[in-house]
């Protein structure tokens, strides 16, 4: 079977948008583009040569338009948001990179918190669509920072009069129990990472009048009991970390005018015990559930340092095998 013979094109960059934006400083995301793909790339003013086969052309040619649509929105172009527009494209969907990596959900001090990638996009978008969603995956995943992101925009276009904010405190027991301090001295090690992202998303300031008015609440998941919860955008955190019972208790806390979004990675599971997770056997109860939904994230979509990403990767690998492993000595 021949190699198809490379054709030549060339795309105008239009003559509004620099060059040195789209080309990166010394031509840095030039080259980034051109070792993605297999194409020879030449830039002479605004006019981009691409030697390659129609496939690899028509794909570079897409990416310089989604890259141009970014510059127009005042996105900045970084070789990380041009990796992941690569990774987009090459994924079998009619959704736009442009669109995916330009989705701003809530700003604060100058930074924009924005999904940055597809399955983050489509997990925002279930929040957007559904009364109660399930982040599943990884770490670093951003599974409870977009929820809370889309949390803090709710209160602020007051859709919710109040976030609610809760992990189970899996080791507030026994094992704490020796420790000095009070009951919330204990846990708060446990609530510490909500405290920290919101004061990514709020003025630190506005944060201890917000929590002494009630209008935003940290507390761990034993304090949902009872309780009905109007009005509100609830985030479950480390839920993977919940009996079947305190999934249960915690899902029917739901009020009017609320929504519910559950995170979790079932890798990652404290219990003691063997207990089961009531992250794992949720979703074979509420699956199909109209209004409940179950986006997906894997180690793909880890947005911490990169290594971080492949950690993950070599983990699912790892205990892949294991599993394989198990299952040939069980027969």
């Amino acid at each position: 079977m021949s190699t198809p013979e490379p054709l030549q094109h060339t795309v105008t960059i239009p003559a509004s948008i620099p060059m040195v934006s789209l080309l990166g400083p010394a031509d840095e995301f030039l080259r980034l583009v051109e070792s993605s793909f297999d194409a020879d790339i030449h830039v002479r003013g605004n006019q981009v040569t691409i030697r390659a086969t129609a496939a690899e052309s028509a794909l570079v040619e897409r990416l310089l338009e989604e890259l141009v649509t970014m510059i127009r929105t005042g996105q900045g172009l970084t070789t990380e948001t041009i990796e992941r527009s690569i990774t987009i494209l090459r994924t079998e969907t009619e959704e736009r990179p442009a669109d995916v990596l330009s989705l701003n959900i809530l700003s604060n001090r100058g930074r924009t918190i924005r999904p940055k990638t597809l399955n983050q996009k489509r997990y925002v978008d279930a929040i957007d669509k559904h009364t109660i969603v399930f982040g599943i995956g990884p770490a670093g995943t951003g599974k409870t920072y977009l929820a809370m992101a889309k949390a803090v925009q709710a209160l602020q276009a007051k859709d919710v009069t109040r976030i609610i904010l809760t992990r189970p405190a899996v080791e507030a027991g026994e094992n704490l129990g020796f420790l000095p301090g009070t009951l919330s001295e204990k846990i708060d090690p446990y609530l510490r990472p909500l405290y920290d992202a919101l004061h990514d998303m709020l003025d630190p300031e506005t944060i201890p009048k917000l929590l002494a008015a009630g209008t935003i609440e940290v507390a761990p998941l034993a304090y949902m009991r009872g309780r009905t919860l109007n009005d509100a955008f609830i985030i479950l955190d480390e839920a993977q970390n919940t009996s079947p019972e305190q999934m249960k208790m915690f899902l029917t806390r739901l009020g009017f005018g609320s929504k519910m979004v559950v995170t979790g990675d079932i890798t990652q599971i404290d219990l003691p015990g063997g207990q089961r997770s009531g992250l794992r056997v949720v979703r074979e109860i509420l699956d199909g559930v109209r209004d409940i939904s179950f986006p997906q994230l894997t180690s793909a979509d880890v947005v911490r340092h990169k290594l971080v990403g492949r950690i993950v990767a070599a983990y699912d690998e790892y205990e892949g095998e294991g599993e394989g492993h198990e299952r040939r000595r069980s027969r």
